[in-house]
């Protein structure tokens, strides 16, 4: 098994096509099937099932590609540090569902070093990107959630991806709203009061399961529910219609600026935010500096 095979074999899965893997690399199409078909006979496995209508990946395939990505990863930054003749710039990158406290706690690791030693990147994302991003070694932390109600699932899930959660606090949930819904000076809201406003929940994509859902109480029956794809979208139909979302009361007002408020929910549903990486490998000094930013942000008590 050599380099060059495992990036034939990545630069497929990415184009979905050998013609098109073949074109990208220069080289031609039988060539490529044939440095695969060589590969797949040298570790045992069928990495890609062919047909009339393309190629696709099998189950053993996906486990093998996370290894490749992983392997193609250090290597490109033993190159970049070792063998490039000049020094190349860290990178940092994290992943999360749409937390402000988060995001705002990587913009504080940012102003802290700057951007000159380091390259940063920061994704506001679906739940199963999150995990993926991780396991691709795409980004070195993840912010996520987990509940009573989601922790079989997402944890049989992380252990597949070899990952593992860390949790940071643990809250209650409140319902984040613009402070001109009528409900907003509440001391504490029951489902009930809340079902005539429209709720607002990030859509998942394909992924689209109860289980991986942002918001907690999502097989919750809503009278009126809005799917939206990004934070200023909620905050924008908050204000425009009085609508809601769930969330852990941890909230920035920094970013999202005084106008809205999250009030206590009356139940006992709890949610424990944590950050997940990958298993058995620790975390780079600047992972630990981020998940040291992220501790400073408490559950709300309102």
């Amino acid at each position: 098994m050599t380099l060059q095979q495992i990036r034939y074999v990545l630069m497929v899965a990415d184009h979905q096509s050998m013609n098109k893997a073949a074109g990208a690399l220069f080289i031609s199409q039988p060539s490529l099937s044939a440095a695969v078909r060589e590969l797949e006979d040298e570790i045992g496995i069928t990495i890609f099932e062919r047909s009339n209508k393309g190629i696709t990946v099998t189950a053993e395939g996906n486990e093998f590609l996370g290894y490749a990505r992983q392997l193609i990863a250090q290597y490109q930054l033993m190159d970049e540090r070792y063998l490039s003749g000049e020094p190349g710039r860290k990178k940092f990158s994290v992943s999360m569902q749409h937390y402000t406290f988060a995001v705002q706690a990587f913009m504080k690791l940012v102003e802290k070093f700057g951007m000159d030693e380091y390259e940063f990147a920061v994704y506001e994302t679906k739940t199963y990107d999150v995990i993926e991003n991780v396991h691709r070694f795409y980004s070195e932390v993840g912010v996520l959630y987990r509940d009573a109600f989601n922790e079989r699932v997402l944890m049989k899930i992380l252990r597949e991806k070899e990952l593992e959660f860390v949790p940071l606090v643990d809250c209650h949930v409140y319902a984040y709203m613009w402070k001109g819904n009528p409900l907003a000076g509440r001391e504490r809201l029951t489902m009930q009061e809340l079902e005539e406003y429209p709720c607002l929940s990030f859509d998942q994509g394909e992924n689209n399961s109860f289980y991986l859902a942002e918001e907690v109480m999502s097989t919750y029956n809503y009278k009126r529910l809005i799917k939206v794809s990004d934070r200023a979208t909620i905050l924008n139909m908050m204000r425009g219609l009085n609508a809601y979302t769930l969330c852990s009361g941890v909230i920035c007002t920094d970013l999202n600026g005084g106008e809205y408020t999250a009030v206590p929910l009356d139940s006992d549903d709890t949610m424990t935010i944590g950050y997940i990486k990958r298993k058995g490998i620790p975390l780079s000094n600047m992972g630990k500096l981020y998940v040291e930013e992220l501790k400073k942000f408490d559950a709300q008590e309102l």
